[in-house]
């Protein structure tokens, strides 16, 4: 068996036949198929601003930090800082959008 017929060309130097919708290359009087690289799958790519500010729990729920923690601490009490130090729940009409830029998480 001649090698180049297992991937489809023919053994002497005759046009290979092909069909109207598929691209012809010609080159020194003979014609052949054009074959095209496979189309490469779209990733989805987390976005790594989305991944510092949220985090996704093992039930699927999404945490966020609370705001008002940075400055000004001076004129807030211990219990309202030891408060906003802990983690809060995003809204549930922001979950979707949030979990659509955390692929992976």
């Amino acid at each position: 068996m001649f090698v180049g017929e297992a991937v489809g060309f023919p053994r002497d130097d005759s046009v290979v036949p092909y069909r109207q919708s598929e691209s012809v290359c010609q080159r020194r009087n003979r014609r052949y198929l054009l074959r095209l690289m496979p189309k490469p799958i779209a990733r989805s790519k987390t976005r790594k601003s989305v991944a510092k500010r949220f985090k996704i729990t093992a039930r699927g729920k999404v945490l966020r930090a609370q705001s008002s923690r940075r400055h000004l601490l001076s004129a807030k009490n211990a219990k309202r800082k030891r408060h906003l130090a802990k983690a809060a729940l995003v809204h549930h009409t922001d979950v979707a959008r949030i979990k659509a830029n955390l692929p992976f998480g």
